[in-house]
């Protein structure tokens, strides 16, 4: 990073300036060479020449995505930090601009899900899942990929944008090309764990588990996961790039814009790969043990590309913990999924779990998002806001005046007219010729208002908490924010339709 002379003559002396500059660049005390800057003896900061291929022991996970020249910012003050957050790439946004832009994407995304648990609705008679009933565990753990892998991708491009670190054509390459491939290895990894996760819950709950049925779901999982990544990772760095483009703030776009398809694309992959291997069990079971080598041969030229950039380097090394707990407590709420599925009082489920799990993992995304995009151009790492520093009130993350307080407002009002919205195209589709009935409007939509409630109090806390402990909120917060997503609103559409049940409500359905 070089720093212009005329930005140096204004860099106060005192060793306060040269801890921001410190902290700012990095969490450890070499944080500033990581950029190419130098504190001289007398405070003053001398610019050497940047490079993007520093070891990879000069960084941490919450350096910036790219340390190159472009970042010329300094967040040596809070007078500074306030002058940057006006002056920063990130569209100054109304509460009017702020809701379209997030409306459209929204929508897109809640249909995205309506199509997903319309077709969950039909693959579910299908042989595969009659026989192979561990399938429904897979369900919740692949779909929350999204969550871990493309929802992370697209805020951690989101804050690189916002932060004008994607203006140089080889480092934006570069950064992209690491990600993804980093994206294909977690997404190899993370579809054997989930097929041996379910195996091993489906072990638990039934007390065998064939080994044709084992490589089935590993085959599965693993295809439909490494395929699904593929494809909407592509369409990811597309819509960022555009989305930047014409003037729109993508961290309002690009997460929901990941979920818009990627339920459908990946329920859509997990039925036909299930199916089709299905076919091949009795016949040709060679060509499941050949599908899940060539896969995981392909592990370590993911490994290769990804470490060619410092960014995608350190996630290759610490950004496995968020996710793989993401994708446990997603398959426990597959657990709960699968044993409400098999109870035919309560198997109207199927329909609304991919809605109510998207719907509040998209919004939460969001928040998340935001508050991190925040963070990264205002604040140190490990420095919140001085409301974040005291005990944490719920109450703060709806009740206030700043950008993420109305942002959090806006996600919240969005809930009820956006879930009528859906419920009626579900029942419509289903050929219902008549409203929902009151008693089922009622709770779906008190589940799902308490699900995204909670969700933004719990985003608000654990965003700043991560900062605070020197940690990337792109890459830790919404693995589990989606994730306990999908076993909160798992659970709450569970005991809905239990309460549904018991009032005799079967017209809802």
């Amino acid at each position: 990073m070089m720093v212009s002379g005329s930005h140096d003559e204004h860099l106060p002396s005192s060793g306060s300036a040269s801890r921001g500059s410190v902290r700012q660049y990095g969490s450890n005390q070499s944080g500033s060479q990581h950029f190419g800057e130098q504190l001289s003896s007398n405070g003053n900061v001398s610019p050497v020449e940047a490079s993007p291929y520093l070891g990879p022991q000069e960084y941490s996970e919450t350096d910036y995505l790219l340390p190159d020249k472009l970042y010329g910012r300094s967040t040596l003050s809070a007078s500074v930090r306030s002058d940057d957050a006006c002056g920063s790439d990130a569209p100054a946004e109304t509460v009017c601009s702020m809701v379209l832009q997030i409306l459209v994407p929204f929508l897109l995304s809640g249909f995205g899900t309506v199509s997903a648990g319309m077709l969950l609705d039909v693959v579910q008679n299908w042989d595969v899942f009659q026989e192979i009933t561990e399938l429904f565990i897979l369900v919740p753990a692949v779909l929350g990929m999204k969550g871990n892998l493309e929802m992370t991708l697209a805020s951690r491009l989101s804050t690189a944008v916002n932060s004008g670190k994607m203006g140089s054509a080889r480092e934006k390459w570069m950064l992209i090309a690491g990600n993804l491939a980093l994206k294909q290895l977690q997404a190899t990894v993370l579809g054997v764990l989930a097929s041996l996760l379910a195996t091993l819950l489906g072990w638990m709950a039934e007390g065998q588990m064939p080994l044709d049925h084992i490589m089935l779901l590993c085959s599965t999982s693993i295809s439909t996961a490494f395929v699904a990544s593929l494809l909407q990772g592509i369409i990811m760095v597309g819509v960022i790039i555009g989305s930047k483009r014409m003037g729109l703030n993508p961290d309002n776009v690009a997460t929901p814009m990941a979920a818009s398809f990627g339920d459908l694309i990946t329920l859509a992959l997990l039925a036909c790969f299930s199916q089709w291997f299905f076919s091949f069990i009795d016949v040709y079971p060679y060509v499941l043990y050949l599908v899940d080598l060539l896969l995981l041969c392909l592990i370590p030229l993911w490994v290769i590309i990804a470490s060619k950039h410092s960014a995608s380097l350190i996630l290759l090394r610490t950004g496995w913990e968020p996710i793989i707990t993401a994708m446990v407590i997603s398959s426990i709420g597959g657990l709960i999924l699968e044993k409400t599925v098999s109870d035919q009082n309560l198997a109207g489920i199927i329909v609304y779990a991919p809605v109510i799990n998207g719907i509040g993992g998209n919004l939460v995304s969001i928040q998340s998002s935001r508050i991190s995009t925040s963070l990264h151009l205002n604040y140190p790492h490990r420095e919140v806001p001085e409301d974040r520093q005291s005990c944490y009130n719920p109450c703060r993350t709806f009740f206030g005046t700043g950008a993420n307080h109305r942002s959090a407002q806006v996600l919240l009002l969005l809930v009820i007219p956006g879930q009528l919205v859906f419920i009626y195209t579900i029942h419509l589709i289903k050929g219902g010729h008549t409203l929902p009935s009151p008693l089922f409007t009622v709770t779906f939509l008190s589940a799902s208002l308490i699900q995204v409630s909670s969700l933004l109090c719990m985003a608000d806390c654990m965003v700043h908490c991560l900062w605070r402990r020197g940690k990337d909120p792109d890459s830790y917060s919404i693995p589990y924010l989606t994730a306990l997503g999908d076993l909160l609103g798992t659970t709450l559409l569970a005991l809905s339709f239990l309460i549904l049940w018991c009032a005799g409500d079967s017209g809802s359905v």
